[in-house]
């Protein structure tokens, strides 16, 4: 509380006149009230007012003395005996610079036996620098030198010994350049190889896809030529079944029924009948039924079997003269691991996966879904269950208990997950993107976390983000500069946002709009409350948009008229999607997210 002391009184009006009622302590820097007396009534903090006196009184400085002086002592400082030679000058300029060299050769070494006296000699006995007072005194007798004479003697001694610094410091500078560059000459070559071991993955990976294929062609070419000899003869035998089913009711009534005459006159027809019936084959032999098998290379069973190797070799030092020549060496030698890893030359390293072991690879690699637990949901319906049941069951038992504890609330026709595919991130088979930015959604006017529910192309060079939570449809730049906001309706969340001709399309509740880029509404129409959320998408003309209702498709027209519904995959499917994401392709067909079927839908303009 002794905050106040310290400042004069114009300064504290002027303090007063901005804090208040109250100021603050220049020590604990706690708000402190004001006396009713006013400022004067603070006690006076006679440790700032020393701090300021220091700051405040410090105008000169003594070169020789190295010590800073208030203005009455600069003064008077001149005026002694021991202190009149001494240079005074200002502070100003000292800090400036101004006197640095000045004060260099004041501030010489001084001798610590004789204060006053600067070293001027050297002892060479007792390698000892001296004054004029110890050279006449305890060092009379020993060869001495004055200081220029003893540095002149020794700078070649020192010279000698920087110039060996010097090599040193070449040598050291050349070895880590040479560090660097074969630093980066590995890291050129791990890029190499990396690459070179995704292409040979990913080649690999389309021989062992498109093997996929044909065997499951194959697979149902089997089913379907024997489905359809299997139809013919239940066909046939279905026939036979039913005369004889007649032949043998009708002699059974005619027995019961008939009289003693109609019985006999009917034996001879009923007698012949019946001997044809069994005369005839009632089972034809039936045909052999081939059960598929699959037959995986016995390699893949091996766990010392590797497709991939890699080989490490000792690099060569490369010199100053042969640059080049290093720099080629760098990029062959490493070849004989380019495509398997394997030390092979560099011709089979780079055929081996696709060209001469294609068809091995192949056969190999599909044993790795049923190891994994991965296959999808066509191979393993496609596995006969002699071969699948027992390999799957643990890991598909427990997955299935936890897809039907998260599948209880859910619609009943909703079908379960079916098991994880193989992980192809980062294969090569997922189409990569032409270009890629991340960048934040979340503005400085946003209330709330952004909540992103559909964007899409906004123009040539931005994008539309319909940011549901805060009920705005953003645009940002390809590069994610924000670029403003496209006005919507008080009171609607976007869900799903689409561009149209110089419109824009959104879903917001169970309503679509059509907007003007200046938020001018265009038209508005109901749609069905049974759907939460409803996709909507422009077709590549950009004068019509579609959007996702209740199961099907409908299109609207620039004018909000119905210009047509379907049902994605025929009225066979109705009621049994659920379409959360729909998007169009340049040739005009829909792509759609089926979220109750657990797939992907792609149809034409006619479903």
């Amino acid at each position: 509380e002794e905050g106040g002391g310290c400042l004069s009184q114009e300064t504290r009006r002027k303090f007063l006149a901005i804090q208040g009622s109250h100021v603050r302590c220049p020590e604990c820097r706690e708000s402190v009230p004001v006396p009713p007396t006013g400022v004067a009534a603070f006690k006076s903090n006679f440790f700032v007012n020393g701090l300021l006196d220091l700051v405040k009184a410090r105008a000169a400085r003594c070169l020789d003395c190295a010590d800073d002086l208030c203005q009455a002592c600069a003064d008077g400082h001149r005026c002694t005996r021991q202190t009149h030679s001494h240079r005074v000058v200002d502070l100003v300029g000292y800090r400036a610079g101004w006197y640095d060299e000045e004060a260099r050769e004041r501030q010489a070494a001084q001798c610590p036996q004789h204060p006053g006296e600067s070293l001027r000699f050297l002892c060479q006995p007792c390698s000892q620098l001296l004054c004029r007072e110890c050279r006449l005194d305890p060092h009379l007798d020993h060869p001495c030198l004055p200081l220029a004479e003893a540095v002149r003697a020794r700078r070649p001694g020192l010279e000698e010994l920087l110039a060996g610094v010097d090599s040193n410091l070449a040598e050291l500078e050349a070895t880590r350049l040479e560090e660097k560059e074969a630093l980066a000459r590995l890291r050129e070559q791990a890029a190499r190889v990396g690459t070179q071991v995704e292409e040979a993955a990913e080649g690999v990976l389309r021989a062992l896809l498109a093997q996929k294929q044909e065997v499951l062609g194959q697979l149902r070419a089997h089913v379907e030529a024997a489905e359809e000899a299997a139809r013919e003869r239940l066909g046939e035998l279905e026939s036979r079944e039913q005369v004889a089913r007649e032949a043998a009711a009708f002699a059974r009534r005619v027995l019961s029924l008939g009289r003693e005459a109609e019985i006999l006159s009917l034996e001879g027809a009923i007698a012949q009948r019946l001997q044809q019936l069994q005369r005839c084959p009632w089972m034809p032999g039936s045909a052999p039924c081939l059960l598929p098998r699959l037959e995986l290379h016995p390699g893949l069973l091996d766990q010392k079997c590797h497709l991939l190797r890699l080989s490490f070799e000792e690099q060569q030092p490369r010199k100053a003269s042969g640059k080049d020549g290093a720099r080629s060496q760098g990029g062959d030698e490493p070849q004989p691991q380019s495509r398997d890893g394997a030390p092979t030359p560099k011709q089979d390293g780079a055929q081996t996966p696709q060209e001469d072991g294609a068809q091995t690879l192949k056969a190999e690699r599909a044993e790795t879904p049923q190891e994994d637990g991965a296959k999808t949901p066509k191979e393993g319906r496609a596995q006969t269950p002699q071969e699948d049941g027992g390999a799957q069951s643990p890991r598909g038992g427990r997955s299935n208990k936890k897809r039907k504890f998260k599948g209880r609330l859910k619609s009943i026709s909703r079908e379960p997950s079916p098991a994880p595919g193989p992980n192809l991130e980062g294969s090569g088979l997922l189409p990569r993107p032409v270009f890629f930015c991340s960048f934040p959604t979340r503005m400085p006017g946003d209330k709330r976390s952004p909540r992103i529910t559909g964007l899409c192309p906004f123009g040539s060079r931005e994008i539309l983000v319909a940011d549901e939570q805060n009920r705005a449809l953003k645009r940002f730049s390809l590069n994610g500069d924000y670029k403003g906001a496209v006005p919507v309706p008080e009171g609607c969340s976007p869900c799903s946002v689409a561009a149209l001709q110089d419109a824009v399309a959104f879903s917001a509740g169970a309503r679509l709009y059509l907007i003007r880029p200046n938020g001018e509404v265009q038209w508005r129409r109901a749609l069905s409350l049974c759907q939460a959320s409803h996709a909507v998408a422009a077709m590549p003309s950009g004068d019509r948009v579609a959007v996702s209702v209740s199961g099907h498709v409908e299109v609207y027209n620039m004018e909000g008229s119905l210009a047509t519904r379907f049902i994605p995959g025929g009225k066979a499917s109705r009621g049994l999607r659920a379409l959360v994401f729909l998007t169009t392709s340049p040739q005009g067909n829909f792509v759609g997210s089926d979220w109750q079927q657990n797939s992907l839908v792609v149809c034409d303009g006619l479903g």
